[in-house]
């Protein structure tokens, strides 16, 4: 994956064999990209890379997040339980996403059209950045590591996947990944687990 944000904007994320070609999802929508990216930046957003892709921050707290995709392009909140959505444009990620988190695009012309909106949404999620406000934790039967959940936050196919897992699948990440207290390990190893996760088996499983 890359770690360069300007490799983003010039080859992709580096997570497929497409990476730096002409069939990576990114030339497809490079100028929707590229306008989103200037609103992050002139809100006064922090551009950085994780998961090998563009992620915005403010007072150390991810915002935003971007994605690519053969069939559109999207802009991922954190904290989605926060959002108001006035003006109703987040969507889910798919069918067991819990709360809408996401503005999806299939034109590049659309980041433009929307941008007063999608200035009014990064300001309100910077706000409760501000404030420290943070969604109340909801009821499950584990507690997933804070990288896990950004990680799904960010990976639609993986968040999918890992609902999918049974229980005891899903423990064996959380225990797996609890047992490091280093941040940066437990990210390296969500990224070594990726194939697992979506060919449906646990941890420990071959």
């Amino acid at each position: 994956m890359i770690t360069a944000i300007e490799d983003y904007f010039t080859k992709g994320c580096g997570r497929c064999e497409r990476f730096a070609g002409p069939d990576c999802s990114t030339r497809q929508w490079m100028q929707g990209l590229n306008d989103l990216r200037q609103i992050c930046v002139d809100a006064g957003l922090v551009e950085t890379v994780k998961w090998g892709h563009p992620c915005y921050m403010h007072k150390g707290r991810n915002i935003v997040i971007f994605g690519a995709f053969r069939g559109d392009f999207r802009l991922t909140f954190f904290n989605p339980a926060l959002m108001k959505d006035l003006d109703g444009v987040l969507q889910k990620q798919g069918p067991n996403t819990q709360h809408a988190d996401m503005i999806r695009f299939v034109d590049s012309a659309e980041v433009a059209r929307m941008r007063a909106v999608i200035r009014s949404y990064l300001t309100e999620a910077m706000e409760y950045a501000e404030a420290g406000i943070k969604p109340p934790r909801e009821a499950s039967d584990v507690e997933l590591p804070d990288e896990l959940v950004d990680a799904l936050d960010s990976d639609p196919e993986l968040a999918e996947a890992f609902r999918s897992l049974t229980p005891g699948r899903q423990k064996s990440y959380v225990i797996n990944l609890s047992s490091t207290k280093k941040p940066e390990t437990r990210m390296s190893r969500i990224e070594k687990f990726r194939p697992k996760i979506i060919a449906g088996k646990g941890a420990i499983e071959r």
